[in-house]
């Protein structure tokens, strides 16, 4: 059974989060009032995720994601933000938190978050020892307008770049989050030209009997039925470059705002764009905008590949 902590100095709040979990069924959920009271519980019991606010009395979102990536580098933290704490929640993300979710839009997004983080931190080990062997690769990858491809090519990248060393438990969740956001934004918004809301409304699972979902519809019929998701990876001892593409029509980059600003922190078209822009080292988008281009360099305090 997955354990989330669930830690928020209002009670409100913190039975508000945890009631939408329960719901969604085979979670263990566990609270703390504030980031003393999660270090002193994890200590006990190390939950597989902490869902924390930012804004806490003696010990804050800031510095409990920070001690928790020092100490139990395994256990990814999603953020809650409220308005007024979207620069500390920049901070966090730099930090090591794996995501964020605004307070404000918890019914419609915690889930959904909450089983991508998941998803990303349960990478398959078994072969490990063989790709620790690895000392240079270049792979190709084209992909059927099939979701149910993203998380095990997302696992398979984040264990090479985790043989050959390239940084910590919370570095490689923190890529696999950067990768997941680049495919599906890959997937839904450029071949299926699908926006966030009519996503949302999708997955909602609010349909008529006999009715298919957009999603549906859309990988059924032409020009979409034909388009695929293009995926170039080049890994050396050095650095690893992702290029995700799409044979969608594309889309300005430079009309998204700044995800950088903290004042966009809420914005539900910038959300992904901020997280591989925190988690990578560097991105950049063709001029088209149906191609992304992320290069993660070696963590300096990890050792050179075997």
């Amino acid at each position: 059974m997955t354990t989330i902590l669930v830690v928020d100095d209002s009670a409100v709040d913190r039975r508000l989060a945890g009631g939408i979990l329960e719901k969604h069924g085979d979670l263990t959920i566990e609270y703390a009032k504030n980031g003393a009271d999660a270090l002193a519980k994890i200590a006990i019991h190390v939950p597989d995720l902490v869902l924390t606010d930012l804004q806490m009395d003696e010990i804050d979102g800031l510095e409990l994601v920070g001690t928790i990536r020092a100490k139990w580098p395994l256990v990814p933290v999603i953020l809650m933000t409220a308005h007024g704490s979207e620069e500390i929640a920049v901070q966090a993300l730099h930090r090591g938190a794996a995501s964020y979710v605004p307070k404000t839009k918890l019914a419609l997004d915690l889930v959904d978050t909450v089983d991508a983080v998941l998803a990303v931190t349960r990478a398959d080990r078994h072969h490990e020892r063989l790709i620790e062997c690895l000392a240079h690769s270049d792979s190709t990858f084209i992909l059927d307008n099939d979701s149910t491809l993203i998380h095990p090519l997302v696992d398979h990248l984040q264990q090479m770049v985790m043989g050959m060393r390239f940084c910590d438990e919370t570095g490689r969740i923190r890529l696999g989050i950067a990768l997941e956001e680049a495919l599906v934004n890959a997937l839904y918004h450029g071949n299926l030209e699908i926006t966030s809301e009519e996503l949302r409304e999708a997955r909602s699972g609010n349909l008529q009997p006999g009715s298919i979902s957009l999603v549906d519809q859309r990988r059924r019929s032409l020009p979409y039925l034909k388009r695929r998701i293009h995926v170039n990876v080049r890994i050396t001892p050095s650095e690893a470059k992702f290029v995700i593409g799409d044979d969608g029509p594309g889309f300005n980059p430079s009309d998204v705002p700044d995800p950088t600003d903290p004042a966009n922190l809420e914005r539900e078209s910038g959300r992904g764009l901020l997280l591989m822009r925190t988690f990578m080292d560097e991105i950049k988008f063709n001029p088209q905008g149906n191609q992304v281009t992320m290069i993660k360099r070696r963590d300096a305090t990890n050792g050179q590949a075997a």
